[in-house]
């Protein structure tokens, strides 16, 4: 998803493929199922600022609003592999842990498309 981009001998950022943006910043981790205790010893165990929780089934409007979390799409979508890899793109996430079975099944069968935009697809813990 990100080149890394250089000027002389310092790098100084990379370059989102999809926006032909340069990002200074860092990017992040995305880990489902928000609503679920799994999700929140996960994101404690990488121990990362850069992590966003997300979740397709309902989650409280200020959790939304933190800027932490977002909505996904339901994995009852026939777009949900697609929509997912564009949620990805436009919010800079490099890896993606699918902690549902439903979600982790049909991560995995689009594992090649999101790999070939740098992004990693993680089942579970």
């Amino acid at each position: 998803m990100f080149d890394p981009i250089a000027i002389g001998f310092g790098f100084i950022g990379f370059v989102n493929k999809r926006s032909g943006y340069i990002n200074t910043t860092t990017v992040y981790t995305l880990i489902t199922a928000a609503n679920s205790a799994e999700a929140y010893k996960l994101k404690n165990a990488l121990s990362s600022e850069n992590i966003i929780l997300g979740d397709y089934l309902e989650l409280p409007a200020f959790m939304l609003n933190s800027g932490n979390m977002v909505r996904l799409p339901s994995p009852k979508s026939i777009a949900y592999a697609s929509e997912i890899l564009t949620l990805c793109l436009d919010k800079e996430i490099d890896k993606v842990y699918a902690l549902r079975e439903e979600e982790k099944m049909l991560l995995k069968e689009a594992q090649q498309l999101f790999e070939e935009y740098g992004i990693g697809i993680v089942h579970g813990q």
